[in-house]
């Protein structure tokens, strides 16, 4: 069976056409990664200047034989010189516990503790499965308003709007990391997933799981003051 190559058009407007078509495709396709861009250009911040806020939230990245993988670890590390630096009061950590053998939550929290941000600063959730999920979670299961958002730069612009748009004033910041393969890796996977961001601040889906309020955040907060 023969499989035909397509055949480019002859005419000079079809070729016009075509080229029209390309270039409306990539102007599509790129303005979800341009609203959030524009949308989130001032709430980002640095380690040393972002405003004091009650809430950091640390989106979870990945585990390597149970411990936090590299880029996890930085987020982390960003998160306890802002609680050292009385930036902070809490930390909500959020990530995947689908599986038995996988728990992302409780491994941040151990390397919290390990480098001295007190056990009883923080609140871990377990069912962040996106950071959509983990957004709308913060919000209403744990009943965060405002927050300082902490994750690599590729994807601080999307926390903050998928935050913003699950009604938590956020503030992101970036933390940096080498450009190795994983780098590029996510800033590639960013733009197909600005498109999904897109869409769940327009239609605002439920959470995969979303279950009853928790006061873990609200006692934290309280035991602090």
């Amino acid at each position: 069976m023969k499989i035909r190559r397509p055949r480019l058009p002859r005419t000079r407007a079809g070729q016009r056409r075509l080229v029209q078509a390309v270039m409306a495709g990539c102007v599509l396709a790129l303005l979800p990664s341009t609203w959030l861009c524009v949308s989130t250009a001032d709430r980002l911040r640095t380690i040393a200047d972002v405003p004091h806020t009650e809430v950091a939230v640390v989106f979870g990245a990945g585990l390597w034989d149970g411990e936090p993988s590299p880029y996890l670890a930085h987020r982390l590390d960003a998160a306890v010189t802002l609680y050292r630096a009385g930036r902070i009061e809490v930390v909500l950590v959020t990530g995947d516990n689908s599986r038995e053998d996988y728990d992302e939550p409780d491994a941040m929290r151990a390397y919290l503790t390990k480098h001295g941000v007190p056990d009883a600063r923080i609140v871990s959730d377990y069912a962040g499965f996106d950071t959509w999920d983990s957004c709308v979670r913060a919000k209403k299961i744990f009943g965060v308003d405002r927050a300082v958002l902490v994750s690599q730069g590729f994807h601080i612009r999307r926390a903050v709007a998928l935050c913003e748009a699950a009604g938590i004033d956020s503030y992101g910041v970036g933390v940096a990391a080498e450009h190795d393969v994983t780098w590029y890796y996510g800033g590639a996977r960013e733009v197909f997933a600005a498109g999904k961001a897109g869409l769940d601040a327009v239609f605002r889906p439920d959470p995969r799981f979303l279950g009853p309020e928790e006061p873990g955040v609200a006692r934290a907060l309280a035991a602090q003051r």
